[in-house]
């Protein structure tokens, strides 16, 4: 299975049509069906490791101030608490001696259902989250995700849903310009991804006065590199979403089967 990093944006784009989710309902095309789906979403933040385990995951609306239709919205995807299981199996004592926490209740959050209500409609491909510690550095979330690339040989579909650049402080609804700042980490960013420069994108906090304001907090970074660790030699990224809205990027891309 390929391994998919999705900038996600507004949760509205679950339920409009615009560019970015007409590109989001074609990925399932390029791909086998997945047996499952692991998700590391940015809204799911916590101390230490835990994974979703619930057969039933309830969809979570972890926003406010939308339009009652996106609160209406539920993705009823069955959970895997096997895969869960298997999950911990790969990750055995983590990097730090963290635990890993199976969490029987934990439901889906919208950085997981917004984009996987348009990729899989039907709902039927179970679904397990996982989650992000945040206090922990890029190098700590890079090598867990060196563990779980194996999930790949495996039917699962790993997901990273985030944003590259999401500095919602500086971001305008309102005015669309792109600033001098986000435009050159964008560059920047595309171009270590492209090199598969993991090293340096690991180390984030170190690409300069751009990256701290394009990463204010790491939680819509860090499921990036996840991806970026499942990643095999001689496996080149396809992008897709490209772009920048003021201080969002929702450039996304797919390495693996179907990636060109």
């Amino acid at each position: 299975m390929p391994a998919l990093f999705i900038g996600h944006g507004s949760p509205m784009n679950a339920i409009e049509d615009n560019a970015f989710s007409r590109e989001w309902a074609n990925l399932a095309r390029h791909w086998p069906r997945p047996r499952a789906i692991l998700c590391i979403s940015a809204h799911w933040e916590t101390r230490g490791i835990h994974v979703s385990a619930a057969a039933q995951p309830e969809t979570i609306h972890d926003f406010h101030g939308f339009p009652k239709p996106l609160f209406d919205v539920r993705y009823p995807a069955p959970g895997s608490p096997a895969l869960a299981q298997r999950v911990a199996e790969l990750l055995g004592v983590a990097p730090g001696s963290h635990r890993v926490h199976l969490d029987p209740a934990r439901g889906l959050d919208h950085g997981a259902w917004s984009v996987l209500r348009v990729i899989y409609p039907k709902a039927d491909i179970p679904v397990v989250q996982f989650s992000l510690d945040s206090a922990q550095p890029g190098a700590w979330h890079y090598a867990l995700g060196r563990r779980l690339a194996a999930l790949r040989d495996e039917g699962v579909l790993i997901v990273g849903s985030g944003n590259i650049i999401h500095n919602l402080r500086l971001f305008s609804f309102h005015e669309r310009e792109v600033p001098d700042w986000a435009r050159r980490f964008h560059g920047l960013s595309r171009r270590l991804i492209e090199n598969s420069d993991h090293a340096a994108l690991s180390d984030y906090p170190a690409l300069g006065g751009d990256a701290r304001y394009a990463i204010p907090t790491p939680e819509h970074y860090l499921p990036l590199l996840y991806v970026l660790a499942a990643q095999r030699p001689g496996e080149r990224p396809a992008f897709f979403n490209d772009v920048v809205i003021s201080a969002l990027s929702m450039t996304s891309f797919v390495i693996g089967a179907g990636a060109g």
